[in-house]
C-alpha cells in the first residue's frame, strides 16, 4: 500500500529566482544591467556576458570589473480550500516566503587587441537565493486537511468508526530552499572587419541546491469534544479495535500522519556553448548572442528522508536543463552624450528537460522586451534608466506554490561616477512589479488521486473532489554597486 507524500515531489525543483531572466537563467549579472537593462548591444565591460562579440569594439588593453548585488524577494501565495476551515475557521490561508541573497558577486576580465580578444567572467548564472516558508505551503496543509474527511468517509462506510468523527486538525509545517547555479565563462572574439566581429566560447555551470522541510505534530479533534490529540498515536490505537477489513486502512493513516522530514542537497554541472556576432557602424550597434541548451542533471545527497517518496533518496538524479536563449540588442547614439537601446530575449523553455516533465507546460517559452537610455551629464557623471517586460508562457499545470513563474515589469535606475579616467564606480537600484496569477482547480492539488493512493477505494476517492484556488505573486528589489577599471 502506498504512503501519502506529505512533502510534495516538487520540492526538489522549487524555483527560487531572485534575479531577472528566464525560469533558470539570471540576466542581471552586472550593475550596468541594473542601471539600464537593455545591454544586449553593449561595448563596455558587461558585454563579456551580455554581448560578447561586442568586446572587439572596446578600447584596446585590459578591462576588469567587480560587482556586488543584494537581492530581496517575497513570494506570496493565497490558497482557498474549504477543508482549511477545520484549522482556525477560515477557508483562505496566506503563505509568505522570504527569499534573500545578501551578497551576489560577479567579476569580469577582458583583454582587447586589434583582431583577437579574450574575456571571461564569474557570476551567479541561475537561482541566486534562499526562500523560507515558516508556515509551510498550502499544498502541504491541504493533504493534512483531508484527514478528517477521510476518517469521516470511512465512518459512513463502517459504523464502528462513526464515534470518531473529526472536525478539527492542526499541523506544524516548514519549508526552506536554497538554489545557486555558479557560472564560469570563457571565450574569444575575432574582429573580422572594422564593422563586424564574432564570438565563440562557453560557460561551466555548477549547481548547488539544498532543501529542508517537515510536517510535524499533526493533531485532530473529535466532533464529540475534548482536547486535540496526536493523529498518528490515535490511529495506531484505533487500529487495534476495528474489524480486519478496516485495520489496514487505519494503520495506513497512522503511518501517514507520522512526522515527515526531508533534508536534501543537490549537486550537478553542465557546459553551455555560446556564440555571438556584433555589427557596429557609425551611431548604430547591433549585438546577437545564442546560448545553447545546457544538459544538466542534479544528484541527491540526502541525509534525512521520511517522506516515503523514493525520488528523494540518496543518489537519485533529476533533470535540470538550462534552456537555450537568443538575445538581440540595438543601440543608437543620437548625440555623443546620449545612448538609446532596445533588446529582446527568448528562452526556449520547452526544449529543456525538467523534473516530472514540467517543460511540457511552459507554452512557447519566455519572452523579454527591454529598453533603456543613458546620458553623460558631465565628464564625471553618467545617469541611466531602463525597463523590462517579462512574459512567461507557462500553463496552469506548470504553476505550483513551490515553483511558479509570474509575468512582470522591471525598472532600473542608476549612476556612474568617473573617479579617474580609467576607473568608474556604478550604483543602481532595480525593482520588479509582478502580476498576480490565479489558478482555479476543480480538484485541488489532485486530491482525489492522493486519497486513492492512501488506499481509499477508487469509487469513493474519485467522488471527493473539492474545488480550490491558488493566487501567486511576488515582490522583488535589488541594489548593486560595482567598479570598472581599464589600463
Amino acid at each position: 500500500m502506498k504512503k501519502i507524500t506529505w512533502i510534495s515531489a516538487l520540492l526538489l525543483i522549487v524555483s527560487i529566482p531572485t534575479f531577472a531572466g528566464g525560469l533558470l537563467t539570471n540576466t542581471n549579472q552586472h550593475v550596468l544591467f541594473l542601471r539600464m537593462l537593455a545591454r544586449n548591444a553593449s561595448t563596455e565591460i558587461d558585454a563579456v556576458y551580455s554581448n560578447p562579440a561586442g568586446i572587439a569594439f572596446m578600447e584596446k588593453g585590459w578591462h576588469f570589473s567587480a560587482n556586488g548585488q543584494s537581492a530581496y524577494q517575497t513570494r506570496k501565495i493565497t490558497t482557498t480550500f474549504a477543508p482549511f476551515a477545520m484549522n482556525g475557521g477560515d477557508v483562505t490561508k496566506h503563505y509568505k516566503g522570504e527569499a534573500s541573497a545578501p551578497f551576489i558577486p560577479s567579476v569580469y576580465g577582458a583583454y582587447v587587441t586589434d583582431k583577437w580578444s579574450i574575456a571571461g567572467n564569474f557570476a551567479i548564472s541561475g537561482g541566486g537565493g534562499k526562500a523560507t516558508f515558516n508556515d509551510g505551503l498550502g499544498s502541504f496543509e491541504s493533504i493534512v486537511s483531508m484527514v478528517p474527511i477521510i476518517v469521516n468517509t470511512f465512518g459512513n462506510m463502517f459504523p464502528s468508526l462513526a464515534p470518531y468523527e473529526i472536525d478539527r486538525y492542526s499541523v506544524d509545517s516548514y519549508m526552506q530552499g536554497r538554489q545557486y547555479i555558479y557560472g564560469l565563462q570563457l571565450g574569444a572574439t575575432y574582429k573580422i572587419t572594422d564593422y563586424l566581429s564574432v564570438f565563440a566560447g562557453g560557460r561551466m555551470n555548477y549547481v548547488s541546491n539544498h532543501y529542508k522541510g517537515y510536517l510535524r505534530n499533526i493533531q485532530i479533534g473529535l466532533k464529540s469534544g475534548g482536547p486535540m490529540v496526536n493523529a498518528s498515536e490515535t490511529f495506531r490505537n484505533l487500529a487495534n479495535n476495528v474489524s480486519p477489513a478496516l485495520k489496514e486502512s487505519v494503520e495506513m493513516l497512522a503511518n501517514a500522519t507520522e512526522d515527515k522530514e526531508l533534508d536534501c542537497s543537490q549537486k550537478g554541472w553542465g557546459i553551455t556553448p555560446i556564440i555571438g556576432a556584433d555589427f557596429k557602424m557609425g551611431k548604430w550597434n547591433v549585438g546577437v548572442k545564442y546560448e545553447f541548451k545546457t544538459n544538466l542533471n542534479i544528484e541527491n545527497n540526502t541525509t534525512i528522508n521520511t517522506t516515503g517518496y523514493k525520488d528523494y533518496d540518496h543518489g537519485i538524479n533529476t533533470p535540470n536543463d538550462i534552456p537555450s536563449i537568443i538575445t538581440v540588442g540595438v543601440s543608437y547614439n543620437p548625440i555623443p552624450e546620449v545612448q538609446l537601446a532596445v533588446g529582446y530575449h527568448h528562452f526556449f523553455d520547452s526544449h529543456a528537460k525538467m523534473a516530472n516533465g514540467k517543460e511540457k507546460f511552459t507554452g512557447g517559452g519566455t519572452n523579454e522586451y527591454l529598453g533603456g537610455i543613458s546620458w553623460d551629464v558631465t565628464k564625471w557623471l553618467q545617469l541611466s534608466t531602463g525597463m523590462q517586460r517579462t512574459k512567461y508562457g507557462v500553463e496552469d499545470d506548470y504553476q505550483t506554490d513551490m515553483s511558479f513563474a509570474v509575468s512582470s515589469y522591471s525598472m532600473g535606475i542608476g549612476a556612474g561616477f568617473n573617479i579617474t579616467p580609467n576607473l568608474q564606480l556604478n550604483i543602481a537600484y532595480f525593482w520588479t512589479k509582478y502580476k498576480t496569477y490565479t489558478k482555479n482547480m476543480d480538484n485541488y492539488n489532485y486530491m482525489s488521486d492522493k486519497l486513492e493512493s492512501l488506499g481509499i477505494p477508487a469509487s469513493v476517492a474519485q467522488q471527493i473532489k473539492i474545488e480550490g484556488q491558488d493566487k501567486f505573486s511576488r515582490t522583488n528589489k535589488v541594489f548593486g554597486i560595482g567598479v570598472d577599471y581599464r589600463f
